[in-house]
C-alpha cells in the first residue's frame, strides 16, 4: 500500500509542474479518500482557494448512503460548478492530483462539466 502511495505522489508532483491556476483559469483539484471526496478551485498566483467543496458539506452530509462512491461524485462536481457559476469562474484547469481518470474523478469531472465549467 505504501508504494501504491508513493506512486500517486510522484504522479502527482509531475502533473502540478505543468498544470497551475490563474486568475483566468483556475486550478479544479480533486482530493479522493476511501470514505469522501473533496473538489477545489484554487489561483496558484494568489495562492488562495476560490470554491470548495466536497462530501462533508452540510448539504451532502444529511444524505444517506457511503460518500465516496460515483453518485457523491457527480454531487460535488455539481455542487463545485454552481458555486464557481455564482462567482463568475467558467474555464477551469482539471488538476486529477495523480489518480487515474476513471470511476470518481471521472463523475466529478463529468458532472462539472454538465454544469457548466470548461475544462
Amino acid at each position: 500500500m505504501r508504494d501504491k502511495k508513493l506512486l500517486r505522489e510522484k504522479r502527482r508532483k509531475r502533473i502540478r509542474k505543468k498544470v497551475f491556476g490563474t486568475p483566468e483559469r483556475p486550478r479544479l483539484c480533486v482530493f479522493r479518500s476511501l470514505n469522501h471526496i473533496y473538489a477545489q478551485i484554487i489561483d496558484d498566483t494568489k495562492g488562495h482557494t476560490l470554491v470548495a467543496a466536497s462530501t462533508l458539506d452540510k448539504d451532502l452530509r444529511k444524505l444517506e448512503g457511503h460518500k465516496g462512491n460515483k453518485e457523491f461524485a457527480k454531487k460535488v462536481g455539481e455542487l463545485i460548478a454552481e458555486r464557481a457559476l455564482k462567482l463568475g469562474i467558467t474555464k477551469v484547469v482539471f488538476d486529477r492530483a495523480g489518480y487515474k481518470y476513471h470511476g470518481c474523478v471521472k463523475a466529478l469531472a463529468d458532472a462539472a462539466r454538465q454544469k457548466g465549467l470548461q475544462f
